[in-house]
């Protein structure tokens, strides 16, 4: 059975809020919930991007049954990867073992703020991937030396650890990154439902190993309203994982997107109420093989209404649809 997963998507809605809709979607029924990790919202329109942290914490805190994921961490710019493991460790205390940590290599977008500059994505790998090593190393405990090609660290250890490490995941978007995830990762990650992207991922470690896919979804009673709002805040979506990880603001993706259509948009992300819609937009996922699905409703304000409508129509015609 495919399980369903809310979005608490930083870009759109403030801490409090976010924390909230979570508390809701436990309430309604979906099976776990994954959080992105942002230091700019992706376009103006969306208006948002508090500390994804502190946000994980109140929800770890305020609900009691639902799986919190980062969707995903860079744990190599703005954070050290030794602040990372810490963090994910707090937090699988903090939720009484419902934390996983998902890791990707990054966005120039959010990492840029420290003013490290922007290597090229082969770089980038290798630091996600010395990085990974630094994290389970430090959550197996002890003292954690090292010199490495891109992080030191000096003599580090947690001092609260939980009974299991943290299970980490690693976002994937072509054979390197598969290949880094099947050596490292418990679980792999993606945005896109490309059965190739797992193939790869089994090929290199992963197979048996839960595969987490991600969907932009916009309910509305009013299907126009939902694709204007589809459209004024996610048409960077389908400009692809090589762009949207170089473009460095807001601004840079307004630019970048200016001549997409409402019916560009409407291709890829299903826009209304009728979740027969929902549905076949989740079934390639699941025919690709993805375990687990994460929604995200477009529109910050939306929620309320999406997660009752959600409860009531959409994650049952899903299930229906995919409870083999």
């Amino acid at each position: 059975m495919v399980q369903i997963g809310y979005t608490m998507m930083t870009e759109q809605a403030g801490p409090r809020e976010l924390v909230d809709h979570v508390v809701r979607a436990e309430e309604v029924g979906f099976d776990f919930s994954v959080t992105s990790d942002h230091y700019f919202p992706w376009l103006r329109s969306q208006g948002h991007s508090p500390y994804a942290w502190s946000v994980l914490g109140a929800a770890a805190q305020a609900t009691s049954r639902i799986p919190l994921m980062t969707y995903v961490t860079c744990p190599t710019f703005r954070y050290h990867p030794a602040v990372v493991a810490q963090k994910a460790a707090t937090m699988q205390l903090l939720s009484e073992g419902r934390f996983r940590l998902g890791l990707g290599s990054g966005e120039n977008l959010n990492e840029h703020v420290v003013g490290g500059g922007w290597p090229s994505v082969d770089v980038r790998h290798e630091m996600l991937e010395e990085a990974v090593e630094i994290i389970r190393a430090l959550f197996a405990g002890g003292h954690v030396n090292r010199r490495g090609t891109h992080f030191d660290v000096e003599s580090a250890r947690l001092w609260d650890l939980p009974d299991e490490p943290v299970p980490i995941g690693v976002a994937v978007s072509g054979e390197q990154s598969c290949a880094l995830a099947g050596r490292l990762a418990d679980l792999v990650i993606a945005t896109e439902p490309k059965a190739g992207l797992l193939d790869s991922f089994d090929r290199h470690g992963g197979a048996g190993k839960p595969r987490v896919g991600q969907l932009p979804v916009c309910y509305d009673p009013d299907r126009d309203t939902a694709v204007h709002r589809a459209h004024a805040q996610f048409r960077w979506f389908g400009s692809g994982w090589k762009v949207n990880s170089e473009l460095p603001h807001p601004d840079a993706f307004e630019s970048a997107t200016q001549f997409v259509t409402p019916d560009d948009v409407t291709a890829s992300i299903p826009c209304g109420d009728d979740p027969d819609d929902f549905v076949e937009a989740v079934r390639p996922y699941a025919e690709a093989g993805f375990t687990e699905i994460a929604l995200v409703q477009i529109g910050g304000e939306s929620q309320p209404a999406y997660l009752d409508w959600a409860e009531k129509t959409l994650l049952p015609a899903l299930r229906d649809a995919f409870e083999n």
